[in-house]
């Protein structure tokens, strides 16, 4: 009987480890919470006081020059930073685009975004997080509304501009919160972007917008703080793109140079993309090549290879780059901005924001530059996710975080529920030590009983 109270308190011990084991691999799971205030251009911080801003640059990273890929605009964009490819890789090579093999086109504006096969030249990574067994959260991020390879979000937001960014903040901590909390989640703020556009960044107006997106910060750190988790959560503030001023005193007027008859208008200004109609390439081309100093026209297979912008069926046949500030259109009757973005990803103005602080990452720490591919292997590093292939290196920001040793990325379990993944593995785990300890149980049991005359070898036979 002694032996037997023995192997009872044992086999409680033994329950109790591996509970407890499950338990803290559940919460030792690092958290990345990704903020984009859109066009929010890296000098914005330094025009007026913006101390929420301050803080984070002071408890964590700056990075001063973020190059961003090519084109400048929000959805290419948007997808690199969770992809960590350029834009011919991963196929959002604009705002509107045409592809010639579906015969369709694409408009951030339209419906045909919520088509998943526009988005599955790859895979971002709130996917790749799921299919480790982990939980994700999307708040408005471009493409997170979308099911890529038949996957949404965990909890995602179907897109709505009219929410406030105070109600999409509150979503995603409920999210970070809780028993089944998520460890990954993406926010996405539509300004300064669409301030930038109709004032124009060098207008004093911007002043007060940019403040605000400071006090918008300064409510997300406050609600971190208020759920416990400012100081678990490593959080990424960044943009998709800057801003430049335009004027009505540099138009590119193409109606001047080529008849709408030979071509489809595909992009906007700045980059366009240009269509010729059948047979009509090389006319098109010789119209447009010399026709103004303040753009340039490619060929496809003539663009550079450091635009990173030739190797996908999307991008146009022709494409018209203008310099910056200038603006191209068919005429002059169509709406004019104030403020554009679009423009070579060389430009300093065209670079956004980057701050960042958390358990991961070094404090007061200022980098002079990256580029935007290279944040998704960092947020690999940070989840302990293995990354798919991609066009960054974590190599060249990995003095970003504290440990600069990659920690070993998480296998992918065998596919299963991803809700209830660490729960089932513990109740498997509790079942296999029960089933065990209560068959050694039985045996001991039995051998205090067993006549003698029972040899040896029956005894110690196998007990499973």
């Amino acid at each position: 009987m002694p032996d037997l109270l023995v192997i009872k308190s044992c086999f409680l011990s033994c329950l109790l480890v591996l509970l407890q084991t499950s338990s803290s691999q559940q919460d030792e799971q690092s958290q990345l919470l990704l903020v984009s205030f859109d066009g929010f251009r890296w000098d914005y911080v330094n025009r007026v006081p913006t101390p929420n801003f301050r803080a984070l640059m002071d408890e964590g990273v700056q990075v001063e020059q973020v190059e961003n890929t090519y084109i400048t605009k929000t959805y290419p964009n948007h997808y690199t930073l969770v992809t960590g490819l350029h834009a011919e890789t991963h196929g959002i090579v604009a705002n509107e685009m045409y592809d010639p093999i579906h015969n369709l086109t694409f408009s951030m504006e339209g419906s045909e975004v919520y088509d998943a096969w526009w988005w599955e030249e790859a895979v971002p990574l709130w996917v790749t997080n799921q299919k480790a067994g982990r939980k994700s959260g999307a708040a408005m991020w471009p493409g997170s509304d979308v099911a890529i390879g038949g996957t949404y979000p965990t909890h995602y937001l179907s897109y709505n501009a009219s929410m406030t960014f105070e109600t999409r903040v509150e979503k995603l901590i409920d999210w970070f919160s809780g028993p089944e909390a998520i460890n990954f989640g993406v926010l996405y703020w539509e300004e300064p972007d669409e301030s930038g556009h109709n004032l124009g960044p060098e207008s004093p107006l911007m002043d007060v917008v940019i403040a605000d997106i400071d006090e918008k910060l300064g409510f997300l750190r406050g609600k971190l703080r208020t759920a416990g988790l400012y100081d678990k959560v490593n959080l990424i503030v960044t943009s998709d793109h800057g801003m430049t001023q335009l004027s009505h005193d540099k138009i590119i007027e193409l109606d001047t140079y080529v008849s709408r008859d030979l071509y489809t208008w595909i992009d906007k200004s700045p980059v366009v993309g240009i269509l010729p109609k059948e047979g009509k390439l090389e006319e098109v081309y010789n119209s447009l090549k010399n026709a103004n100093p303040n753009m340039v026209v490619y060929k496809k297979e003539e663009i550079p290879d450091h635009y990173h912008y030739r190797h996908n069926v999307r991008i146009m046949p022709l494409i018209i780059e203008v310099k910056e500030g200038w603006t191209i259109m068919q005429n002059r009757n169509g709406s004019f901005m104030l403020g554009n973005h679009g423009y070579n990803n060389s430009l300093p103005s065209m670079h956004p924001l980057f701050v960042a602080r958390g358990p991961a990452f070094r404090c007061d720490y200022t980098k002079a530059s990256m580029r935007s591919v290279d944040l998704y292997p960092l947020m690999c590093s940070i989840l302990g996710l293995k990354p798919l292939p991609n066009n960054g290196s974590l190599s060249s920001v990995q003095d970003l975080l504290v440990e600069t040793s990659t920690p070993k990325p998480v296998v992918p379990p065998v596919p299963r529920e991803p809700s209830c993944a660490w729960a089932v593995g513990s109740v498997l785990g509790a079942a296999l030590v029960i089933g065990f300890l209560f068959i050694f149980v039985q045996q001991v049991t039995q051998r205090q009983h067993l006549p003698l005359h029972l040899s040896n070898s029956e005894i110690t036979q196998p007990l499973l």
